[in-house]
C-alpha cells in the first residue's frame, strides 16, 4: 500500500512532462477517460483525460497475461492454488484440484476475463498474490507507466490500483509485441484443456468487438461498478496498427468503432528519410571506404505522412576489416521515436572492397598475428 501512495505522489509531481496529452479532437465519446495511439511510434491522436488515474478493471489482465507468457514453462501440468481460485466475478470455471498449464490460465484471462485464472497464474508465476503485484508494478515502471499502480492480478476493486488510459496504451503496446499474447487475445473462442484430469473446452472471449468492427485484433474488456466499461483494443488496417483504450465508458463499443475510422484518415504510411552518402571505413583494402545501403525499406505510420519526428542512427564499428562481400553486414540503422527504438534493419555493404595486393597471399590477420609474437 505504501508503494502505491509513493508513486500516485510521483505520478502528480511528473504529470506535466509525461508525453501523449495531445489535445482532444475528433469524435467526442461518452468515456471518462480515453486515448488513440499509433501503436508503432506511440503518436497520440486523439486524447481525453488520457494521464488521469482510474480504476481499469479487468484490463489489468494485460499485464497478468503478459507476465504468466513472459514467465516461460508454459505447457507444463500442474495443480492449481485452491486458495487462488476462491474468487468473484468472471471465471474460466477452475474448480479445486485442476490440472492446467499456464497457457491455459492466459486463455483463461483474456477471453473469459477469468478472475481465477488471474490469480491461479499470479500464484504460479511468484508463489503468491502480493508478490506477483510487486512484479506488476516493476514490470509497469520498465514500460514507463507512471500513473499505475497494481494490486491485484484479476483487476478486481483495492485499495490504490488502478491506472490511466495513456499507460494503458503503453502496456498494451508492449504486450502486443509478445506473438504468444497477440495470438491469444485476437480468438473469439478457443478449446483449452483443463480439469481433474484435464479435458477439453471451449472458452469466448468476452471483447465483442473483434466481430463488431473492421481490423480489430484484442485485446482485454473490463467491467466493475466503480470503473465502469473499460475496453483497450488493437485495430489493424493496411499496415497500420492503432490502440485505443476508454475507461468508464458505457458505449465503448461505438466509441472504439468511431474512433477508429477518426484515426485511420490521419495516419499513412511514409518511408523516413535515411541518411545520405552512407559508408563505411576499410582497412587493408584497395579502397578507404566501401557504401551502405539499408537490408530493407522501414515504412512508419506518421500523421499526415509526416515523419519529421523520426530520427534514424546509423550503427557502426570504427571500421572493417578487408575483403568485404557486397552484401555482409556491416552495422545498423535504428529508428527512433520520442526516445524509443521502434525498428531496426541491418546495415550492408553496396559494394565489395578488395585487400591491397601485397595482402593476398598472406591475409592481413596473419601480418598482424607475426607482429604480436614480434616476428
Amino acid at each position: 500500500m505504501q508503494k502505491c501512495l509513493a508513486m500516485a505522489v510521483v505520478c502528480c509531481l511528473l504529470m506535466v512532462l509525461v508525453p501523449g496529452r495531445a489535445a482532444a479532437a475528433g469524435p467526442e465519446t461518452s468515456a471518462k477517460a480515453c486515448v488513440l495511439m499509433e501503436m508503432m511510434t506511440g503518436e497520440v491522436l486523439y486524447a481525453s483525460n488520457s494521464q488521469e488515474k482510474r480504476s481499469v478493471a479487468s484490463t489489468t489482465k494485460i499485464m497478468t497475461a503478459l507476465l504468466t507468457l513472459e514467465s516461460g514453462d508454459l505447457d507444463t501440468q500442474f495443480p492449481v492454488d485452491n486458495d487462488a481460485i476462491h474468487v468473484e466475478g468472471s471465471s474460466m470455471g477452475l474448480q479445486e484440484n485442476d490440472i492446467v498449464t499456464r497457457r491455459a490460465l492466459c486463455y483463461g484471462m483474456l477471453l473469459p476475463s477469468g478472475n481465477d485464472a488471474a490469480n491461479a497464474a499470479a500464484v504460479s508465476v511468484a508463489g503468491s498474490i502480493p508478490d506477483f503485484a510487486d512484479r506488476m508494478n516493476a514490470r509497469a515502471k520498465e514500460i514507463g507507466m507512471t500513473r499505475t499502480c497494481f494490486v491485484t492480478p484479476s483487476g478486481l476493486e483495492a485499495p490504490g490500483h488502478g491506472s490511466s488510459a495513456y499507460d494503458m496504451a503503453l502496456l498494451a503496446r508492449e504486450a502486443m509485441q509478445n506473438p504468444d499474447f497477440r495470438d491469444i487475445c485476437c480468438q473469439t473462442e478457443a478449446t483449452v484443456s483443463f480439469g481433474d484430469p484435464p479435458y477439453e473446452r471451449t472458452l469466448y472471449n468476452s471483447n465483442k468487438l473483434l466481430k463488431l468492427c473492421d481490423g480489430v485484433i484484442g485485446i482485454k474488456t473490463g467491467f466493475t461498478d466503480e470503473a465502469g466499461r473499460c475496453l483497450v483494443s488493437a485495430c489493424e488496417r493496411g499496415g497500420i496498427t492503432l490502440l485505443c483504450v476508454t475507461l468508464g465508458d458505457p458505449n465503448d463499443w461505438q466509441d472504439h468503432q468511431r474512433l477508429y475510422d477518426y484515426g485511420f484518415s490521419l495516419v499513412s504510411l511514409t518511408e523516413p528519410p535515411l541518411p545520405e552518402n552512407m559508408t563505411q571505413t576499410v582497412v587493408g583494402g584497395v579502397e578507404t571506404s566501401v557504401p551502405l545501403r539499408a537490408a530493407q525499406t522501414v515504412t512508419v505510420a506518421a500523421r499526415n505522412g509526416d515523419a519529421s519526428g523520426i530520427s534514424v542512427r546509423v550503427l557502426l564499428p570504427p571500421f572493417t576489416y578487408a575483403p568485404v562481400s557486397e552484401g555482409d553486414v556491416l552495422g545498423e540503422l535504428v529508428y527512433v521515436c520520442q526516445d524509443r527504438e521502434i525498428a531496426s534493419v541491418p546495415l550492408l555493404a553496396a559494394a565489395d572492397a578488395q585487400m591491397q595486393p601485397e595482402q593476398t597471399a598472406q591475409s592481413f590477420w596473419e601480418k598482424l598475428l607475426h607482429r604480436g609474437n614480434g616476428k
